[in-house]
């Protein structure tokens, strides 16, 4: 106890701890710097390492890279050439088709058109007109659908969405010729479901609606002619009977200026027949 309470003794113990704290300091900063100076070394051999890697594998990375690229281009370039080839075929078909076709957006302008669809509607141009400026004041022929326009009818398919619908109407070019037109609307639809707009084939049935109009006229004709000339073969029975009844030759003779002059009203009406109906098969065949 004497020994803790003498001063020198506690001097040198206070000396030996700060001594001992200094060694410890010195050895951790020692090797500290040691550690720094070993990473200082090692940092020139890495990157001499990292130089020291083979030209030829970057090289060969950007040749991929290169090829991979290139591959790439050609098979851009072979889909442009499909599509192109595509729309090619697509253009050749309906431009060599007799009948018309119109794809009208669901805006309902007329967003493209063939060479048939203008010569049947009588327009130069059909791109980006509307179906009212295209159709104006054609009517649907009330034997197929209420008496409306076609432009209406076929702008009514679109916003319904009808799957399919076929018109008939009276229509008149700009330049002033009558025509039928058979239109059938097909609506059409984007993958997602989605209504793009409308096709429209038209169909110029103004030589077939003559056609059927004169035959539904040589028809009547013929039931009047056959209504005639029965009538006619009556009367000439009716007198061969009296002649042959009757022995009085003022009467008979009578008899036989009735029957000849039924006969040759007879051939009149036979003939301005036969002459109509040649004519008619002549225009039908030009």
């Amino acid at each position: 106890m004497r020994l803790l309470t003498n001063p020198l003794v506690l001097r040198m113990v206070l000396v030996f701890i700060a001594g001992a704290f200094a060694f410890v300091l010195g050895a951790f900063l020692i090797r500290r710097m040691r550690r720094s100076l070993l990473a200082e070394e090692s940092f020139p051999a890495g990157a001499g390492s990292l130089e020291m890697l083979p030209l030829h594998a970057y090289q060969a990375v950007i040749q991929e890279l290169k090829q991979q690229k290139h591959e790439l281009q050609s098979q851009q370039n072979a889909e442009r050439r499909r599509a192109k080839t595509s729309e090619n075929i697509s253009a050749a078909v309906l431009s060599n088709l007799s009948s018309g076709v119109l794809f009208v957006g669901s805006n309902g302008l007329v967003r493209q058109a063939n060479a048939a669809a203008r010569q049947i509607l009588g327009f130069a141009s059909l791109a980006g007109m509307s179906l009212a400026e295209v159709f104006r004041e054609a009517k649907v022929i009330p034997s197929f659908e209420s008496s409306s326009t076609l432009a209406a009818m076929i702008e009514t398919s679109l916003r319904e969405k009808t799957p399919f619908r076929r018109l008939e109407g009276s229509y008149t070019t700009p330049a002033g010729e009558e025509r039928v037109l058979d239109v059938m609307v097909t609506p059409v639809h984007a993958p997602s479901g989605d209504v793009l707009g409308a096709t429209c084939l038209i169909n110029d049935q103004s030589e077939l609606m003559r056609i059927r109009q004169m035959e539904e006229l040589r028809g009547e004709i013929s039931a009047e002619m056959a209504l005639e000339l029965r009538s006619s073969l009556a009367t000439i029975l009716d007198c061969a009977r009296q002649i042959t009844a009757n022995s009085n030759p003022e009467i008979s003779q009578r008899l036989a200026a009735d029957i000849a002059a039924e006969a040759e009203r007879l051939e009149h009406s036979i003939g301005g027949f036969l002459a109509g109906a040649s004519s008619a098969g002549a225009a039908a065949g030009v």
